[in-house]
């Protein structure tokens, strides 16, 4: 459940990358734009790669927990990520777990 969080606040953060044009210097949750890019990928369906190295190395400097409070919001289908996809993210990079998500 917690990785499940974290992942959809990293598609969320992916999502609104695409639509806002985030540029490289900015960031949410501590993940700049360039690394949600990254991830993006992989939680778009229907047939995801895995996780870039790329990508797991920006989830691996990012807030986790700050992550997990887009985990239930309405923006990542809206901007095409998947909800659990995202929250697959962690576990597939082999990052630990937040304790609290």
């Amino acid at each position: 459940m917690e990785k499940h969080g974290i992942v959809m606040l990293v598609m969320i953060a992916i999502l609104l990358g695409n639509e806002l044009m985030v540029v490289k210097s900015q960031s949410i949750c501590k993940m700049s734009g360039q690394g949600l890019m990254a991830c993006k990928p992989s939680v778009t369906p229907p047939n995801p790669p895995p996780p870039t190295r790329d990508c797991c190395q920006a989830l691996s400097h990012a807030d986790l927990k700050c992550l997990c409070g887009y985990k239930n919001s309405s923006v990542l289908p809206a901007l095409g990520i998947d909800p659990n996809l995202a929250m697959q993210l962690p576990e597939k990079c082999k990052l630990p777990k937040p304790s609290t998500c």
